[in-house]
């Protein structure tokens, strides 16, 4: 039988932790998915013990590349599932997350893409999210400018919609769910289910948000691709004034760094923009859902 939804947990060196993620799928009480798990070039133990379980997961294996997004397209290629569902490999569903979501899904085939509360843990010990982190229900795109507001390991989405856009982009080491995103809320509600059904783990050393500076770099990236599209002018416009506070900042931190070529770089990427936006229409056009970037042809700075 053809399971409804597939889930896709990327991972790198993550074991005992990614045994953890997995055990907390396996338990779930939904019974219609299938679990790929694609590594991502571990020298750990996670191949041998993912080997020992081949009759309850399927295992991609590749090449170590930069990000997640790379492993996490790979498994939505495989996909035999007409949703999908991602998990970080270091965050663990509570038993009802899909059987929740799935039900959500089929009672409501106009919404393409949902996700649901989560609870924070840093170093064992939970923590309340600031005001700013509220996940929007609907209409997410201008919330969604500034920081990003929907966790992959909470989402479900219908496949169809993920290939479509083309899925996470492979350039951007991080930020690269911020980016899809943004893509998706050009014209899609993102729905909210407000049960806590996620355990977001953190703090620890690996993550990717630890291991590159200047988030912000890879946000401002995003930002030019999405005003490459064709998206209306209120959200342009909107999506010009989040460009205009990022590129402040990070030209600010170049100059304070000593770096005034790059600093005007991005002032002069910002003036370029502003100029675009003033020359657009007011025609409530929307985004080409097939049009795709890559960091080379946003012209980063990163």
């Amino acid at each position: 039988m053809v399971p409804r939804v597939t889930v896709v947990i990327p991972t790198y060196n993550r074991w005992p932790m990614i045994g953890e993620a997995i055990e907390s799928v396996l338990g779930q009480t939904y019974p219609s998915f299938e679990l790929i798990v694609v590594d991502d070039g571990s020298t750990d133990e996670t191949v041998a013990r993912l080997n020992k379980h081949r009759s309850r997961l399927r295992l991609i294996s590749q090449g170590r590349r930069t990000g997640v997004s790379a492993a996490r397209n790979a498994g939505a290629r495989g996909a035999r599932g007409d949703l999908l569902a991602f998990l970080d490999s270091d965050d663990l569903w509570q038993r009802k997350k899909l059987a929740l979501q799935a039900d959500f899904m089929e009672l409501h085939p106009e919404i393409a893409i949902c996700q649901t509360e989560e609870v924070w843990i840093r170093n064992g010990v939970r923590v309340n999210p600031r005001a700013i982190h509220r996940k929007p229900d609907g209409d997410i795109f201008l919330p969604s400018l500034d920081l990003c507001l929907v966790s992959p390991s909470t989402v479900m989405m219908r496949r169809d919609l993920f290939m479509t856009l083309g899925g996470f982009d492979e350039a951007l080491p991080v930020c690269e769910d911020y980016d899809l995103w943004l893509r998706i809320a050009i014209d899609h509600q993102v729905a909210l289910i407000a049960e806590t059904l996620v355990i977001k783990r953190g703090g620890h050393a690996d993550q990717l948000s630890h291991s590159v500076w200047g988030m912000d770099r890879f946000r401002v990236i995003a930002l030019q691709k999405l005003l490459r599209l064709d998206i209306s002018r209120a959200r342009r416009d909107a999506a010009v004034d989040a460009l205009r506070r990022k590129v402040r900042i990070l030209a600010h931190g170049a100059r304070k760094r000593g770096k005034e070529p790059e600093a005007m770089a991005y002032e002069a990427m910002l003036t370029e923009f502003d100029k675009e936006s003033r020359n657009v229409g007011d025609s409530d056009s929307r985004a080409r859902p097939s049009q795709r970037f890559s960091s080379a042809n946003a012209g980063t700075l990163a």
